[in-house]
């Protein structure tokens, strides 16, 4: 928490921060356009707030995207929003969020937490499904070598589909693959209107990436996942993963996910 207070006392670094509130996945580049800083103190701010954990950046071919990260300050407001409080304090954000912020236009979900575990670990987690329906709900059938297909359980439903696949295997570093595909079945499972999963059907295809980084005693684990600029799943699964990715932090280092909502 320390680090987080340091990096957020400057005005330059919350800058920034704003920068990426309003657009997520910016280059060093688009970053200091418009700004009164040389391209090494841009440089140096953004190393700050990512040491905090504010900033988490991935690799797009030759271009490192810096993305906002709100988890520590969330943790922060966790430490003195009592559970009765957050309810009237999330109603007024989101009332001010309205009334004084254009929606953001970037259609891609970047999330980092860190956990303490091993990548062997965190890897079973996310590919076993004895972990998966823990903490997700979800089941998935696959060998999970590149190209294979994956099959999603949940609720009951069975999904499968030729372009719902792994993309990347990169045991215990990274993980990619293809959404599943949205079915009538599915939808009664989980209790999805039929116009929304009609609306979802049509959709671009979406991909999830989990990059996994050893730290110490910690794996650092960010999850992205890029979407159809104009669907609607983007919003869905941005309220999605942050309970998932919780509940799955919470079994790894108790044993227990988090109750379920």
């Amino acid at each position: 928490m320390d680090a987080v207070f340091r990096a957020l006392a400057d005005p330059s670094r919350r800058r920034l921060l704003d920068r990426l509130r309003d657009h997520d996945g910016q280059t060093l580049r688009e970053l200091c356009a418009g700004l009164d800083m040389a391209r090494q103190s841009v440089s140096k701010h953004l190393a700050a707030l990512e040491g905090a954990g504010l900033v988490t950046t991935v690799r797009r071919g030759r271009e490192k995207l810096h993305y906002l990260n709100a988890v520590p300050i969330n943790a922060i407001a966790e430490r003195w929003i009592s559970r009765f409080d957050r309810g009237r304090v999330t109603a007024l954000a989101d009332l001010k969020r309205a009334l004084e912020q254009s929606p953001m236009d970037s259609k891609t979900f970047v999330y980092t937490t860190y956990i303490a575990t091993t990548p062997e670990r965190l890897w079973h987690a996310l590919t076993e499904p004895a972990f998966t329906e823990r903490y997700w709900g979800v089941a998935f059938e696959s060998d999970w070598t590149t190209g294979a297909p994956l099959v999603w359980k949940q609720g009951g439903a069975t999904m499968s589909d030729p372009e719902q696949v792994v993309i990347v295997s990169d045991p215990y570093r990274q993980l990619a693959y293809t959404w599943h595909t949205f079915t009538e079945q599915w939808a009664r499972a989980v209790d999805i209107a039929e116009e929304v999963r009609a609306e979802l059907a049509v959709e671009r295809r979406s991909t999830v990436t989990f990059d996994l980084e050893p730290q110490g005693r910690q794996v650092k684990l960010t999850v992205t996942q890029d979407f159809d600029p104009e669907g609607i799943l983007h919003g869905m699964c941005s309220q999605g993963w942050p309970p998932v990715l919780s509940s799955l932090k919470t079994l790894l280092e108790t044993g227990e996910p988090l109750p379920a909502p």
